[in-house]
């Protein structure tokens, strides 16, 4: 039986509950609930080492939970819907000596798609995505970028009603970063179910509807960016040119203030719970000279911090940092 997303508007791609797997006795993932209504775009967030890649290849059926269930398209065994699967794994392989439209042809037929087809929308995907000067190359005498590229369409040849990215953005510079999120988000305007991991925030917050954040190997929470934001308060944001007076009583406690040089000061604080419109009468008769303010809604960083602690956070940036060096 199909079953729904929790919000019951649409049947999920994916559904676990309650994976776990050990390696020699070490707990990898711990009890992880997940839930991918069809056509989402979905992210797993979380650090090196928390868990994901082991998460994706449990769904996936590469390995088998300790505990829990997992279902793709209602079935209990991922292998019997494989060939609606396209699959990028972390690690990139591809053979050096293959021409580039039989590389693809080749990652197709292995989800069951004839070699003379899978050549034939190898070409035309390779045109599509600007390479259709490489169609006769050797992998081996390819960039880094456009040996990525290549299989990235080797995932997508078979069309794939369901797409699975481990850290996708790995190892890309900016230009294929951004191509890469255009062909994500085509894919979900077709209707393409979409869930890939990532340590970099931004990403997940561009791109996706709902996301899992994993530490340590739980997930303490799942659901959509926006509900994650809205579990902090939005901040005001204010800058006035006067640093002392009367209307300083209308800021709470816990302002943060921040001086830059002699003419102005930034203050932030949560929203009050009575609004700013009478806080900021206050202002305007004190004379605190407004120079802006501003209310700004929390970002998916902020979340990620109130969720999984300043520890996962400073891992995350760390992996976020090293990914940029290479």
């Amino acid at each position: 039986m199909t079953r729904l997303s929790p919000a019951g508007s649409r049947p999920l791609a994916i559904e676990a509950q309650g994976l776990v797997k050990r390696f020699d006795g070490i707990l990898a993932v711990d009890g992880v609930d997940i839930a991918v209504p069809e056509g989402a775009i979905y992210g797993i967030l979380g650090p090196n080492g928390a868990g994901k890649t082991t998460t994706l290849r449990m769904l996936l059926g590469i390995i088998d939970p300790d505990e829990g269930v997992r279902r793709i398209f209602g079935k209990d065994r991922p292998h019997e819907v494989a060939k609606l699967i396209g699959y990028l794994p972390e690690e990139r392989g591809l053979y050096p000596a293959m021409k580039c439209d039989e590389a693809i042809a080749f990652m197709g037929a292995l989800r069951g798609l004839p070699l003379d087809e899978g050549r034939a929308r190898g070409r035309e995907l390779l045109e599509r995505h600007g390479l259709g000067h490489a169609i006769d190359r050797q992998i081996r005498q390819l960039s880094k970028g456009m040996a990525q590229t290549v299989q990235l369409l080797g995932t997508l040849v078979h069309r794939p009603r369901l797409v699975v990215f481990d850290e996708p953005f790995s190892g890309l510079d900016a230009i294929n970063q951004g191509k890469l999120e255009v062909t994500i988000r085509e894919l979900a305007r077709d209707g393409v179910t979409v869930i890939f991991s990532t340590h970099v925030i931004h990403h997940a917050e561009r791109l996706c509807d709902e996301v899992a954040i994993i530490a340590a190997g739980k997930v303490p929470y799942a659901g959509s960016v926006d509900a994650a934001r809205d579990r902090i308060p939005a901040q005001v944001r204010l800058e006035t040119r006067a640093s002392e007076g009367a209307w300083r009583a209308a800021l709470p406690d816990d302002a943060r203030h921040d001086r830059r040089g002699d003419e102005s000061h930034f203050w932030h604080f949560p929203v009050p719970e009575t609004g700013i419109e009478a806080m900021l009468k206050q202002l305007i008769d004190g004379h605190a000279g407004i120079l802006l303010l501003s209310i700004e809604r929390a970002g998916l960083h902020d979340a990620f911090v109130e969720i999984a602690g300043e520890a996962a956070a400073r891992a995350l940036k760390q992996d976020a940092a090293a990914g940029e060096s290479r």
